[in-house]
């Protein structure tokens, strides 16, 4: 039985720009502390997975640690929390819309079958919470969420990938994970998965060369016909992906595919 493997931020929702970011910003306010994450900052955090990590380098400046005394954990488990409803709030009064594409890929997946899963290192209700948002509360309660500090290492080591792989009883070679950075990508190659990219605006220029498909979105009929930006794969999109074209990226890749086109 075929699998399909969403990762969240980015891929389900922008949820980087439009959801953690703001709710980081807003939780630094809160608390008082000496930070404020600009657009182009937080790209740079983002090479760091996992949103307390993320919080955590903050104390690698000098002047913000001596600024801010106390117990690291408790601190950063108090303001994370925080940072976690305060993004819950935000999808809830619709900030975060779905990227194109996901709601329907996931319903005609489930329709066909398929196995539909999200591994996130992010904290899992953030998670369930977008998920839901994205394709409704019925069909989200058919799709498992693995998520949070359940791993004991984030993206880009395989942990999450592997542990839903090993939960789900997956067949590697027939799951597909889709994600939209690097880390994401080399997590899942690191767990034995071939991995469609769909990038975004902070991804767009990362190198993707594992992957069997890279393209803008997923798409959906009447938007734009999508942009692909490598394909390694059997598959040949349209103006948008089809669940067919995601069983052709489990296929041997085609000796005549070039990332060209």
């Amino acid at each position: 039985m075929s699998a399909l493997v969403f990762d969240c931020d980015g891929v389900l929702a922008d949820t980087e720009r439009y959801g953690h970011l703001p709710a980081f910003n807003a939780t630094f306010e809160r608390f008082g502390l000496p930070a404020h994450w600009s657009e182009q900052e937080y790209g740079a955090k983002l090479r760091i997975g996992g949103g307390k990590e993320r919080m955590a380098s903050l104390f690698d400046d000098p002047a913000f640690a001596a600024a801010v005394p106390g117990d690291r954990a408790d601190l950063l488990a108090t303001w994370h929390k925080a940072k976690t409803a305060t993004f819950k709030q935000l999808v809830a009064d619709g900030k975060l819309p779905p990227r194109p594409g996901v709601a329907r890929i996931i319903r005609e997946a489930l329709a066909a079958g398929w196995t539909v899963a999200v591994a996130s290192t992010s904290a899992e209700e953030s998670v369930r919470a977008v998920l839901e948002n994205a394709v409704g509360a019925a069909t989200a309660s058919k799709v498992p969420v693995f998520a949070g500090d359940i791993v004991p290492a984030k993206k880009p080591d395989p942990a999450i990938y592997q542990l839903t792989v090993d939960r789900l009883g997956l067949n590697p070679a027939e799951t597909l994970v889709v994600e939209d950075s690097r880390n994401g990508l080399l997590a899942a190659t690191g767990a034995g998965l071939r991995c469609l990219v769909t990038v975004n605006g902070y991804t767009r220029d990362e190198e993707f060369t594992e992957a069997v498909l890279v393209v803008s979105e997923l798409g959906d009929p009447g938007r734009p016909p999508i942009e692909v930006l490598a394909d390694r794969s059997a598959a040949r999109p349209g103006d948008y992906l089809t669940l067919d074209d995601l069983r052709a990226c489990l296929s041997v890749p085609d000796s005549s595919s070039g990332e060209g086109r």
